[in-house]
């Protein structure tokens, strides 16, 4: 799916729930903190407040869809923290770096993102190939391009940020006096001689072989927040209201309203009541 922003067209993002813990947890946190499993509408709860959950309640509780006391708490008497006993997890792939950067501000939250240190073998391929063509920089645009590497799908501007990726590896190329070492792997060092002059086939051979892992130390600099990035967060319910309200805002960064706004697509109903005032 496209957008258009300010004359760039952008991809957006996509979106899935891995896991949700439920809602039933958090009702039994609130009950204990007033001793009232007796009024709850749910059977497994009444039967709380002097017994011990077996593994079969345990189970109930964690169906739980619907609690009229979270819905009170949450909305007339904004008791919040019971609701960081529910927590949901989403896969996210296809935001930018720079979205990165605000997903950074929100302190609780587990995330876990696809490492540039780790993954950037192919661009590094395709630079240390480039240098064997006839037209090196043209030869690692076209390269970079296919990677569909970048959150705007405009191609003359993405061929810019090739350029400048290019235009860093080769001043750091000349500064270098092992580039390649650091570049590319170790056992992929041999194949430079053997496909001299032949960009296309070196380029092919060098992601044949190893990845070297490990290079973006000395690499890093040469991306931008524009590149896409997949990541896995995991919220607390409490922390996820913190985030719909501010990345559902209008004054937030677009690229950013629309994750969470594919987040709350995929988020079940039972959590959005909770934590969405619905109009």
């Amino acid at each position: 799916m496209m957008q258009e922003i300010h004359g760039i067209k952008y991809s957006q993002p996509k979106v899935v729930l891995l896991q949700e813990t439920g809602i039933g947890v958090a009702e039994m946190a609130a009950r204990t903190c007033y001793d009232s499993f007796e009024g709850s509408q749910n059977p497994t709860m009444q039967q709380l407040t002097n017994k011990m959950p077996d593994e079969e309640m345990c189970d109930a509780i964690n169906t739980i869809e619907d609690s009229n006391l979270l819905n009170d708490l949450a909305w007339t008497h904004f008791h919040h923290s019971i609701l960081e006993h529910a927590n949901l997890s989403y896969l996210i792939r296809g935001t930018s770096r720079g979205v990165l950067q605000e997903h950074a501000r929100h302190r609780i939250q587990a995330i876990s993102v696809r490492s540039t240190r780790y993954t950037m073998s192919s661009i590094l391929n395709a630079f240390v190939a480039s240098q064997q063509a006839l037209h090196s920089k043209e030869f690692f645009i076209s390269k970079i391009l296919s990677f569909d590497m970048f959150v705007t799908n405009d191609e003359e501007y993405n061929k810019i940020e090739i350029g400048a990726m290019y235009d860093k590896l080769a001043y750091q190329a000349k500064k270098v006096e092992n580039f390649e070492e650091i570049a590319i792997a170790k056992s992929s060092l041999s194949l430079l001689e053997h496909y001299a002059n032949n960009a296309e086939e070196l380029f092919y051979a060098l992601e044949a072989g190893k990845k070297k892992r490990n290079v973006g130390d000395a690499f890093k600099h040469i991306i931008t927040d524009n590149v896409k990035v997949d990541m896995v967060i995991t919220f607390n319910l409490r922390s996820l209201k913190n985030y719909f309200t501010l990345r559902n805002s209008g004054s937030a960064y677009f690229q950013i309203q629309w994750l969470a706004q594919e987040m709350m697509r995929v988020t079940p109903k039972k959590y959005l009541d909770l934590i969405i005032k619905q109009k």
